[in-house]
């Protein structure tokens, strides 16, 4: 067993309580008293557990306990009000990786002139599962077959490559309704709706459609800009790409200009391995090093829809730019939805950077544009 984590002593007592009535067995979630704290622990292995808290039991909101913190790191006392604890089993779906909970820096902490619009900012996010490799055009003509067959519709078929290359010429609303389609053929209940009561699934619509998230369920959805940053960084801090400072055409998949970008090492032009399967220059996803949290082509092949709307500095409430918990950006200023993380074409070595913000509308669809998804806990 490990000490795991301080908490203030009234908490503490009701932590015992929710041990007891938790349904996991395994692995138990004990308490120590410590002065006027109390330790919680519980046995490093099996791995996959996060520690989340409640106010009550009666109707629980289960969330990543925030007001703890590792005996190892610093003892803190606090006031926190009294709650119940549980260790959370975090078994990743297939073919999707955990992204653990906590504070990183986003933005442009590296200092590059060009890019005005991610002034760095201390975020923290919670817990979640996002997929490891782009939605291929196989894995997107699956669901699509099933959604259009219990009454979806959408603005475009999607296309690729390949069946293992990225889907692209997707708009961000057909991406929405594939996410709730993928909810309900795995039997998760959908995020999306059109209603602000949260009762109609939305599953029809596109341009003008008011989109409405239920970020309390564990349905298949797009990541928040926060979420996907804190991914793409793989838990590096400060660098441009999720591997370090420079890039090249071993790297990611990217449009080269060695004599425009002075961290870009080339070789110019489109990747080689990108003519291979011929226009528009997409690669097989995860044929690229993965990042820290295994992620692959978080820079390159096909940039990537987001939830946020985009807004640039002043910042409006929302965004994750003005740091704080969880922030799923800001109310609408223009028609434009965030994508990132670059491009077989467009944006170069610019764009792949992982502070780097882009923006499209979301009506349209384009060959360098695709998507990824993540699931809360």
């Amino acid at each position: 067993m490990k000490p795991s984590f301080y908490l203030p002593y009234c908490s503490a007592l009701l932590a015992l309580t929710a041990s007891v009535r938790s349904s996991l067995a395994q692995p138990t979630l004990g308490i120590a008293a410590a002065g006027k704290q109390s330790v919680l622990y519980y046995a490093t292995s099996p791995t996959n557990y996060i520690l989340q808290s409640a106010t009550n039991l009666v109707s629980p909101n289960w969330v990543t306990a925030t007001d703890a913190v590792t005996v190892a790191a610093v003892t803190v006392s606090n006031n926190s009000p009294a709650k119940f604890y549980r260790l959370f089993h975090t078994n990743p779906p297939a073919g999707m990786v955990l992204i653990p909970p906590g504070w990183f820096t986003i933005g442009n902490s590296i200092g590059d002139g060009d890019i005005t619009d991610a002034i760095p900012t201390n975020v923290y996010v919670s817990a979640f599962f996002m997929d490891a490799n782009l939605v291929t055009l196989s894995q997107w003509q699956s669901v699509y077959a099933y959604a259009t067959g219990i009454g979806y519709s959408f603005a475009n078929a999607g296309a690729g490559n390949a069946t293992n290359h990225p889907v692209q010429t997707v708009d961000w609303f057909d991406c929405v309704k594939w996410c709730n389609a993928r909810s309900q053929q795995a039997g998760l209940t959908p995020v999306y709706y059109t209603d602000a009561a949260l009762t109609q699934v939305y599953t029809n619509g596109d341009s003008g459609t008011t989109v409405y998230a239920n970020w309390l369920t564990s349905g298949y959805r797009l990541p928040t800009e926060a979420e996907w940053e804190k991914a793409a960084r793989g838990g590096l801090t400060g660098r441009r790409f999720p591997w370090g400072d420079l890039i090249a055409g071993g790297k990611a998949n990217y449009t080269g200009a060695t004599n425009t970008y002075s961290y870009d090492l080339g070789p110019s032009g489109t990747n080689s391995l990108g003519l291979i399967g011929g226009y528009p220059y997409t690669t097989p996803v995860g044929f690229f090093q993965e990042n820290g949290y295994g992620l692959f082509d978080m820079a390159g092949n096909v940039f990537e829809w987001c939830w946020d709307w985009y807004g640039g500095a002043p910042f409006q409430p929302g965004s994750p730019y003005l740091g704080g918990n969880d922030p799923h950006g800001p109310g609408q200023t223009v028609n434009r939805r965030v994508e990132r993380g670059g491009s077989w074409g467009f944006g170069g070595a610019g764009a792949a950077r992982c502070a780097a913000r882009n923006f499209f509308n979301p009506a349209s669809a384009a060959n360098t544009i695709g998507f990824r998804c993540v699931r809360g806990l």
